[in-house]
């Protein structure tokens, strides 16, 4: 069975790897890197929220988020603005820009999607997904 494993862990393994060079190469035309779209993406479904929520949601350290956050602002996919009840917090929202970028980063994140399932039937993606979970919340 350890061989088997192995080669699971190992498959996993390549298939990241694969996949966030893929991204990689995909959001540099759009003047992003890896793990930037996510943080839009949470901007996306909540506008507004705090570095510390940002950091929460993505399961990143806060330093990281400063420093996406920094980058993102300075392309103008997003700003900082405080908070009106409480000054020592910083807000993060979207600019037009950052809004206008969804579709493109959504049709990149479809299409390696259907790169990555292509030949699996429906029952075989619903099949997939199922195992993917159980795995997630086996190392939860």
């Amino acid at each position: 069975m350890l061989v088997v494993d192995n080669e699971i862990r190992e498959h996993i393994d390549k298939i990241s790897a694969q996949m966030r060079r893929d991204y990689s190469d995909s959001l540099r035309q759009l003047d992003l890197h890896v793990g930037q779209d996510n943080l839009l993406c949470r901007l996306w479904r909540e506008d507004g929220i705090t570095h510390m929520q940002l950091s929460e949601r993505l399961n990143c350290e806060p330093p990281t988020v400063t420093n996406m956050v920094k980058t993102l602002e300075k392309k103008g996919f997003i700003y900082r603005k405080k908070d009106s009840a409480d000054g020592r917090v910083s807000r993060v929202y979207l600019t037009e820009k950052g809004i206008k970028i969804r579709d493109s980063v959504e049709r990149i994140w479809k299409n390696q999607q259907e790169k990555m399932l292509k030949g699996l039937s429906a029952d075989e993606r619903k099949l997939l997904n199922q195992l993917l979970k159980q795995m997630e919340n086996n190392l939860l």
